[in-house]
């Protein structure tokens, strides 16, 4: 038997949910609806689209390696140098990337628990230790992680808004923070879900990105965007880091389908202002449908919510499945009893509710 490194053995493969078509298969289901991926129920842009059948005949060619019309277009967008920017294979590669660069034998990076999985498995794949810090009020508990921090520290991963919980750091919570991280330290700020958010006590991160060196900002075209399956995510921080960052990049990881879907979607801002007031519709919605239920639940700023059942959350997922309809167990997440399900669209949150109280009743 061939060995393999040390840190490999603690490590796990991502178990995914069920696709849609075996669901079907094995229930002799006609109609299935998944709310377990925090994916836009309206898909994606049809410029987007139009986007990917206009590249097909391109699919024989390596894509752009700098992914230039992408990175132009953002850089204008976001009013940031081009060498401010670095593409992944989803928002998850460049998390990789990070620890790859950053992460040695016996360092430590923090983070909250439960959060974004890949954190821990990243640091964990380079040898490093992490150091999980419980959620205070279900939301990332800063004082915690700062507490937490050591002279091994190298970098401290935040999801804001937090998934699975949906709960967000405040503007001032953010600035107070940093001010007590040592510059040293590299702090990512991973904002996969921020589109979605139009309260202004939200951080406008990128406005104090010249103000914190060490500070690199995650984005993807997963959520919001809808191009989940394409796999186009992007870090946005200082020209140095993204330069190390780029070192272990390979040369040509997103592919031409993603970037030119990407750079499709980014210029439909009809398309992505309909999916945010979709998903604000549909989370008082659901806010209103769970008081009426008796069902508690996590105020949330994400396309996602946690719904308290109080019951074995593996039996009612299962439950759920085989009435056609996929959510995430809490149980995978670390908050046994809730439920997490994606904000759909009106008629299929009727259908889930409709389902989930045959269940509990």
């Amino acid at each position: 038997m061939i060995n393999c490194r040390q840190s490999i053995e603690s490590l796990r493969p991502y178990i995914p949910g069920k696709p849609i078509n075996d669901v079907k298969q094995e229930y002799g289901l006609s109609q299935v609806i998944k709310l377990a991926s925090n994916e836009n129920p309206l898909g994606c842009s049809d410029k987007a689209k139009e986007a990917i059948v206009n590249a097909l005949d391109e699919v024989g060619i390596y894509p752009d390696g700098n992914a230039s019309y992408l990175r132009k277009a953002l850089s204008k967008e976001l009013n940031v140098t081009e060498e401010q920017l670095i593409f992944g294979a989803g928002s998850d590669e460049i998390i990789t990337f990070i620890t790859q660069v950053y992460v040695g034998e016996g360092d430590e990076a923090i983070t909250c628990t439960p959060s974004f999985p890949r954190y821990a498995s990243a640091v964990k794949l380079m040898g490093g230790h992490i150091i999980e810090v419980p959620l205070k009020n279900y939301t990332f508990d800063l004082n915690g992680i700062v507490n937490a921090i050591t002279d091994k520290t190298k970098v401290i991963f935040i999801a804001n808004p937090n998934n699975p919980t949906g709960t967000i750091i405040t503007k001032e919570e953010q600035l107070d923070f940093l001010k007590k991280v040592p510059k040293n330290i590299l702090v990512v700020m991973d904002e996969a879900y921020s589109e979605y958010i139009t309260d202004d006590i939200f951080p406008d991160t990128l406005s104090i990105l010249k103000d914190y060196p060490n500070l690199i900002i995650l984005k993807t075209f997963s959520k919001a965007y809808g191009l989940a399956s394409l796999r186009v995510g992007y870090g946005i921080a200082k020209e140095s880091i993204i330069e190390l960052l780029n070192r272990v990049r390979g040369p040509f990881n997103v592919t031409t389908l993603a970037q030119n879907a990407a750079l499709a979607s980014l210029k439909d801002k009809d398309f992505l202002k309909q999916s945010i007031e979709l998903n604000t519709t549909i989370k008082e919605w659901t806010y209103e449908k769970c008081d009426a239920l008796g069902l508690d639940y996590i105020p949330t700023f994400g396309n996602f919510i946690m719904i308290h059942i109080g019951v074995d959350t593996l039996e009612v997922f299962q439950q759920l499945q085989s009435k056609g309809i996929i959510v995430r167990p809490g149980c995978f997440l670390g908050l046994e009893g809730w439920l997490r399900v994606t904000l759909g669209t009106q008629e299929q949150m009727a259908l889930f509710f409709e389902k989930l109280t045959d269940i509990l009743n």
